[in-house]
């Protein structure tokens, strides 16, 4: 407790998953917490839940994709708390398509959402904690997709890594104002589960594009799907002086998957069926159990 202690967190994005949870494992360190959303009940259901708590925390309205918006909802954060040291991106959203039937609205939208959003907010954080003199640290969520080609998932393949890089080039800029640019790629995560059971993980219905929760089990060593907590833990440890000589760099979160020699599938030999982790999976909001939540594989 109070890695974070008197340091202001600007979160974007405010589900009660992934970005949720990091503005929660924020504010358990000792932040104050500005959290942003499109949809102001979220925005400011995730507020409350962590001034629940007894931590700080208010909720900003806007479309970070938006110029207008994103300088504007930074300068609010500033305005309500001082100044910004952390902030937190996980604005997009993922569009799923063959190459040969993709059409350009979601084209355009992976790339609006995940990469030109990841670049404004950079760079209004980034002026706000330079003209504060702020060490700031800035984390954006990535993907083990902007690593590696998925099928049927080309959009958010090339979003997602143009974000990396993007992000590479913006810890070169920034270290001379003491400004630290990292990621985090996290590799299929738990929500999912509970969240998009037959939307986005049953090939017998979306065609032989769509990667399987079992897919994804069957490649990861340690035998279980990331969830939101471990991406908090990340990013407190990112977001804290642990963390002060890292920048440009890309903290990995796939159970081991990318260490293993390629053809190997450790759920082939060991049995790990998705149906063994369902069983034994949690659902959670903010990081802690939702036991209202039903999983229907």
């Amino acid at each position: 407790m109070g890695r974070l202690q008197d340091r202001v967190a600007l979160v974007f994005g405010a589900s009660p998953h992934i970005a949720g949870t990091t503005a929660h494992w924020f504010a358990k360190e000792g932040a104050r917490v500005a959290v942003v959303d499109i949809r102001a009940e979220a925005a400011e259901r995730c507020a409350a839940f962590i001034k629940g708590k007894g931590y700080e925390a208010h909720a900003l309205v806007g479309d970070p994709t938006q110029e207008a918006d994103a300088k504007r909802l930074v300068a609010e954060a500033v305005a309500h708390y001082g100044r910004v040291d952390i902030m937190f991106n996980q604005v997009g959203n993922q569009y799923r398509h063959t190459i040969m039937d993709m059409n350009l609205h979601d084209w355009n939208a992976s790339l609006t959402g995940y990469l030109t959003g990841g670049m404004l907010t950079t760079k209004y954080t980034a002026r706000a904690m330079a003209e504060a003199g702020v060490a700031g640290s800035i984390i954006h969520l990535v993907s083990d997709a902007a690593h590696q080609g998925e099928a049927g998932n080309t959009a958010y393949n090339a979003a997602k890594a143009g974000l990396l890089n993007f992000c590479r080039g913006a810890a070169m800029e920034l270290a001379p104002h003491r400004i630290r640019v990292n990621t985090i790629s996290p590799t299929f995560m738990d929500h999912l589960l509970w969240q998009y059971p037959a939307k986005m993980l049953n090939p017998r219905i979306h065609g032989p594009h769509t990667m399987s929760a079992d897919d994804f089990l069957k490649g990861i060593p340690l035998g279980r799907f990331c969830n939101a907590r471990d991406i908090g833990n990340a990013a407190v440890f990112l977001a804290s002086d642990e963390s002060s000589f890292m920048t440009g760099q890309d903290f990995l979160l796939d159970g081991g998957a990318r260490a293993g020699y390629y053809c190997w599938r450790p759920g082939a030999h060991s049995g790990i069926t998705t149906e063994d982790a369902i069983h034994d999976l949690e659902p959670h909001q903010y990081g802690e159990p939702a036991p209202h939540i039903k999983i229907s594989y």
